[in-house]
């Protein structure tokens, strides 16, 4: 690792195989916070969209004759029909069904659950048919649920735990911000959320030019025109895009300190314990490779404080 002599300080070695040591060992196995299990705010708003249309289709717990009884409510109450597909925990509201394979003849239909303020009687027919052949009606009829508004919070919540491999992501960037706030607060300096090169000419009037339209930096630091451009990521797991994300920050680090700004890669988690050796690699290309323990050290603070 070029520019060392900061960890002399730190970590009571400049010496880049020390340097490397100390950032294998000191991996951190979680960084779950209390918001990592459910995201409750996005899961309320959710609910609270088709609310009204969860509790007119309680009507039907218990009902005989149900299907009569679904198509009754869809007629009154058309709206209805677009929450259907979250009765099965799908978000989407097209699906296009193989209803027929015998002797090989694929035979399918489609279902369009889009929002409608009038439905005609093939469109009735279509959802009783797709409540009745995916179990719903049976669940409501039979009492197997009690209350369709909770059954579907359920619903919601079992969707939102899809989300959970991407709050790790979202929880690294909330402890480095609580960083960046610090350093730049303490020192006088502004810094950028989601960085794109827009946003930054039209912040700090600096260009930054990037390898891709698409690129959005976690943060960016400008102290005194020197611009610092920061990665953070966690991996909980190991796998092949370790190295790929190795792969793209020696890369990244090229083409922007062509520009004469500079770069940081925040990384942590114990996947990287699979894939230490393209970790290393990038550590040694690059100026500063920091996991969370280096960062909150004091590291990152001095390395942005004497523009190093």
């Amino acid at each position: 690792m070029k520019n060392s002599e900061i960890f002399q300080e730190f970590l009571g070695s400049a010496a880049t195989k020390d340097v490397f040591k100390h950032l294998k060992n000191t991996l951190t196995d979680s960084i779950t916070i209390w918001d990592y299990f459910v995201n409750w705010q996005k899961v309320i708003s959710n609910f609270r969209e088709v609310e009204l249309h969860l509790n007119t289709l309680n009507y039907l717990i218990g009902k005989g004759n149900i299907e009569q009884k679904f198509r009754e409510i869809l007629q009154t109450y058309p709206a209805i029909y677009s929450t259907i597909p979250i009765l099965i925990a799908c978000r989407t509201r097209n699906f296009r069904v193989l209803t027929s394979f015998t002797d090989g003849n694929f035979q399918y239909k489609g279902f369009n659950f889009g929002n409608q303020s009038l439905l005609f009687p093939e469109n009735i027919e279509a959802a009783v048919e797709f409540a009745r052949e995916t179990g719903v009606l049976e669940l409501f009829e039979n009492r197997t649920i009690k209350s369709i508004p909770d059954y579907v919070l359920g619903i919601e919540v079992g969707l939102d735990s899809n989300g959970r491999k991407n709050r790790g992501g979202d929880t690294m960037e909330v402890i480095v911000e609580e960083l960046v706030k610090s350093i730049c607060r303490t020192n006088n300096l502004k810094y950028i959320k989601q960085a794109t090169a827009e946003k930054i000419l039209t912040s700090w009037d600096i260009v930054v030019e990037v390898d891709k339209s698409s690129r959005r930096f976690d943060f960016a630091i400008n102290n005194q025109e020197l611009i610092y451009l920061i990665e953070v990521n966690f991996y909980g797991g190991g796998g092949s895009k370790l190295k790929a994300s190795a792969g793209e920050y020696k890369a990244l680090y090229d083409f922007l300190t062509a520009q004469n700004h500079k770069f940081i890669w925040i990384t942590d988690g114990l996947g990287w314990k699979s894939a230490l050796k393209p970790l290393e690699e990038t550590f040694n290309y690059i100026d500063y490779t920091l996991n969370l323990n280096m960062a909150s050290s004091g590291l990152l603070a001095e390395i942005i404080k004497q523009q190093l």
